[in-house]
């Protein structure tokens, strides 16, 4: 069993490792409770943590972590308005001048 990510939100490691689980890797969620001894022990070290149970796992969960942390193309791309020729950071789906749709070749990171 190796320990793969540590955070202070349950609920993002609750997603991960349903993530990972829906991907045939077994993992398991410590720490849940160590949050009592904060004050005791350094916050950090009370977290809670995702560990992988199958060792011969770790280098697949690790790549699949790498993925779902990688922001999308369509984030990472700004994109010109139709309506109004105006340039849009990446991450909305609508102009914030005159309330364009995004295209869709846009928002899928195929294009401007």
């Amino acid at each position: 069993m190796k320990k793969l990510y540590s955070a202070q939100d349950l609920l993002m490691l609750g997603h991960l490792k349903s993530v990972l689980e829906a991907r045939g890797i077994r993992c398991v969620l410590r720490n849940l409770h160590l949050t009592a001894a904060v004050g005791q022990l350094p916050p950090i070290e009370c977290w809670p943590e995702l560990w992988v149970s199958e060792d011969e796992q770790y280098a697949e969960a690790q790549a699949v972590l790498t993925r779902a942390f990688a922001p999308l193309k369509s984030v990472k791309k700004s994109w010109k308005c139709r309506g109004c020729d105006e340039v849009i950071e990446g991450q909305f789906l609508e102009c914030w001048k005159c309330g364009a749709r995004r295209p869709r070749a846009a928002a899928s990171g195929k294009g401007t």
